[in-house]
């Protein structure tokens, strides 16, 4: 995804969270939403970002809302992948359920091989599969044991704040109108389906429309030209000048 919104002109920052990827995965940290949201807005600020575009994806959504609740003024866009609105109704899907039961969690994680992960990958990740090597799919699981054996990981799993509190908050957030909002959703994801979570996030936008790509989960994986090019669209669209893009 950087790649392709560098060859776009576009200056794009991921950072990992706190108990995946590269990150730290300190004992005392708070996982929940509002922990990771904190965690995203003390990022910007260090990072030195006064405006941006914001694009969240899963479970970066509710983390990413939080974000966007706490410095609406900074936020130029928000680009919504596959992720989640309605929290307090949302049921987690039987791969997600299992990481967030105490002990069960652990016992998943600490089996799961990565045949077996490769072949959930190929079943409800990635549409197709000849786009992401399997050294980077191994590296997904990998990365959720890396350090502590993924136990900051199952926090995040169990710290899940599905509260009708929480979901009027991420409402407000994409009806906010100081900024543009749009979906793009992978047309064949089996868990967060764009007929159900898509359309909750597109009636709280009050978008028109959802863009849908030939994907699943992961779309960032194997559709990740067709990802920046529609964020590339909401960036100039906003700074029609290319002198006057945030970056």
């Amino acid at each position: 995804m950087l790649r392709e919104l560098a060859a776009r002109g576009l200056r794009g920052i991921a950072f990992d969270l706190p108990g995946l990827g590269l990150a730290d995965r300190p004992a005392a940290f708070d996982y929940t939403w509002t922990g990771l949201g904190r965690f995203c807005a003390a990022a910007v600020d260090a990072l030195g970002l006064d405006r941006f575009h914001l694009v969240v994806h899963d479970m970066g959504g509710p983390a990413g809302f939080e974000l966007a609740a706490a410095m609406p003024g900074r936020v130029a866009s928000l680009t919504l992948l596959n992720t989640l609105v309605q929290v307090d109704t949302f049921q987690r899907p039987w791969s997600m359920e299992r990481f967030a039961r105490r002990g069960i969690g652990q016992l998943y994680l600490r089996a799961l091989t990565k045949p077996a992960f490769r072949l959930l990958m190929r079943r409800q990740g990635v549409q197709n599969p000849a786009a992401i090597p399997r050294a980077e799919i191994d590296a997904y699981l990998d990365l959720l044991r890396a350090g502590d054996g993924g136990h900051a990981f199952l926090k995040i799993m169990r710290g899940f704040e599905r509260t009708r509190a929480k979901r009027d908050l991420y409402r407000r957030v994409l009806g906010d109108g100081r900024y543009p909002v749009q979906m793009v959703w992978g047309a064949h994801e089996p868990a967060l389906k764009v007929t159900t979570e898509g359309e909750a996030a597109r009636r709280a936008a009050g978008a028109g429309t959802i863009h849908t790509l030939p994907a699943r989960h992961y779309l960032q994986e194997d559709q990740a030209p067709a990802v920046a090019e529609h964020i590339a669209r909401i960036v100039t669209a906003r700074y029609p000048q290319a002198g006057s893009v945030p970056r």
